[in-house]
């Protein structure tokens, strides 16, 4: 007997999201020797994922686009989504005289609504809080995701996440599947149990593996500053991608889930 199949004009609902996330050192290698934008574009196309997070991703730097050869005319997350997200999302954090950058968001599904939240604290560092509402297809309840990149200070980080709690229970409904990820700079492991009581989510790395995952420096990873916190949601095989070639298309080692719906 064959298997049914969906009657015509039917909508297949995803039951997952293979979701990533990787700061993007403003398409640098460390210490910002080479321009690597499009090798990492290559590198992040081949991993396949539906969502993509971005942290310190360039809208525009007038400097570099005249002295570097290769520079895409189109801001770097929109270089970066290509032919392959056909939806994206910009959160512009820190402004200078010659350009800007922030978080990104990239979506193989329609990006309904985003929302960049300041959370900067005092001081030069410029933080944001990138939150979009994915809509997938014969689903009910609406996907949130927010891209996360908190100070380095640790004082900031604590008041980075409070706000991160407040941004969750006043804009996420309850029932709505949540995916937070980013480079939260939480070398100390301190936002574990805050977003898990102020939030309910869940690291996927702590909940497969007992600890969180080791990113940074992506050559010899030993602090694990880099997450991916879920909601209403399962998590099947996070992995850390191989050092090659990531190595050295950022300062941080990129993360990769599958998160189930």
């Amino acid at each position: 007997m064959k298997p049914s199949t969906p009657a015509a004009g039917t909508v297949t609902s995803p039951t997952s999201l293979k979701v990533m996330t990787v700061n993007t050192h403003k398409g640098f290698t460390a210490l910002n020797r080479k321009f690597i934008l499009p090798e990492l574009r290559e590198a992040v196309r081949t991993v396949g994922a539906d969502v993509v997070f971005l942290q310190e991703v360039l809208g525009t730097h007038s400097r570099h686009s005249r002295r570097i050869d290769n520079w895409p005319e189109a801001p770097h997350y929109e270089f970066l989504a290509d032919t392959m997200w056909p939806q994206f999302a910009y959160g512009r954090n820190a402004v200078y005289p010659r350009g800007h950058h922030g978080n990104a968001v990239l979506s193989k599904f329609p990006i309904v609504h985003f929302k960049n939240h300041d959370v900067s604290i005092v001081g030069p560092e410029k933080r944001g809080l990138l939150h979009c509402v994915l809509r997938l297809p014969g689903r009910t309840v609406d996907v949130h995701a927010i891209c996360v990149h908190l100070g380095l200070a640790e004082n900031h980080r604590l008041q980075q996440l409070e706000l991160l709690c407040h941004i969750v229970r006043d804009e996420v409904p309850a029932d709505a599947p949540l995916i937070v990820a980013g480079d939260f700079n939480d070398w100390r492991g301190r936002a574990h149990e805050i977003l898990q009581e102020g939030a309910a989510l869940r690291e996927v790395f702590v909940h497969a593996n007992g600890s969180a995952a080791k990113t940074f420096p992506s050559r010899f990873p030993l602090l694990p500053l880099d997450r991916i916190y879920v909601r209403n949601a399962g998590v099947h095989a996070p992995v850390v991608l191989p050092r090659k070639p990531w190595s050295h298309l950022s300062d941080h080692a990129p993360l990769v889930a599958e998160i189930e719906l």
